[in-house]
């Protein structure tokens, strides 16, 4: 049985899959995805092992719970503004012992999130389009919630971060909203350090037992936005570039894969020298930027792709 839960929080505030990645370039590991800081998430030995296993996240389980309150967000009913991402701190207990629980004495613990995952199951227990208890007052007026059960193998750890990265960016595409990391995707440790409600660092340590981080995170999430994304338009985070919103498709009909520049805070350009984009391969882009008369596309946080790889 689960114990009681560190995301306490006060009462009264209440597919298929495209085949899409990067490649390798050097002597760095293949990266999964985007959106995410390149120098960290190069060195993810999980994202490798999801990317060589071909491990394809679960689909959604959704089954409303017991949670009797029904608060819009901020914005209103259905207008989140990202996720926030937590882990349960019980070893062992699958999504369905959590589910079991959480509905059994959220009154009691005062606490509640929008769904669980582990290496086996996605379940949603909450509709989305409305507040949870878990992660403070403010975070919780904000952001749809989802905990990460703690496994005990790298296998199941490896699963259970893809169906959770899944989870968040299947999230992020059904209200509309950009891939922003630390903004839109935020840890239960960024909403403690941003608001100040609550004091835990979930999911860092836990994460670290496994050599993961949340730069790495990023990376896995960023891979499933571009996948689901597709051919839907959708929002971007703000910029001094034009907001483009489509899909384009790469390719380097000069090499292996396509390269990929960096915008330094001068407004220039600098190589991306461990990563590149695999040839064939369709990307989200939501802006676009011009130096020294080249246009390039964003495909990332900060990584862009020169137009001329535009197929």
């Amino acid at each position: 049985m689960v114990s009681k839960k560190k995301i306490m929080t006060s009462v009264a505030t209440s597919v298929a899959l495209a085949s899409i990645g990067f490649t390798t370039v050097g002597q760095v590991a293949p990266q999964l995805g985007s959106n995410v800081q390149t120098t960290k998430a190069a060195t993810s030995a999980i994202n490798d092992y999801i990317n060589n296993n071909n491990i394809q996240p679960v689909s959604i389980t959704n089954e409303e719970g017991t949670f009797s309150y029904w608060n819009g967000y901020e914005n209103g009913v259905g207008k989140p503004e990202g996720v926030v991402i937590h882990e349960t701190a019980t070893p062992g207990a699958t999504a369905r012992n959590e589910v079991t629980y959480f509905n059994r004495e959220w009154s009691n613990i005062y606490t509640y999130v929008h769904a669980f995952v582990d290496n086996n199951e996605i379940i949603n227990i909450k509709n989305t389009d409305y507040t949870v208890w878990g992660a403070g007052p403010t975070a919780n007026a904000k952001f749809v919630q989802v905990e990460l059960c703690e496994v005990s193998s790298t296998d199941a750890f490896a699963r259970s971060v893809a169906n959770q990265a899944y989870y968040t960016a299947s999230k992020l595409v059904q209200y509309n909203l950009p891939f922003t990391p630390g903004v839109t995707v935020m840890s239960h440790n960024d909403v403690s350090k941003k608001w100040g409600e609550t004091t835990h660092t979930d999911p860092v340590g836990y994460f670290a037992k496994w050599g993961y981080s949340m730069d790495q995170f990023y990376d896995l999430v960023g891979k499933y936005y571009n996948q689901l994304k597709g051919t839907t338009n959708g929002g971007s985070d703000s910029g001094n570039s034009t907001d483009n919103g489509n899909v384009i498709n790469v390719a380097n009909s000069n090499g292996s894969f396509v390269p990929l520049v960096a915008f330094q805070d001068d407004g220039s350009v600098k190589n991306v020298s461990n990563r590149g984009l695999a040839n064939n391969t369709p990307w989200y882009t939501d802006q676009v930027k011009s130096y020294n008369g080249v246009e390039y596309h964003r495909v990332a946080t900060n990584e862009w792709v020169d137009a001329s790889y535009i197929k």
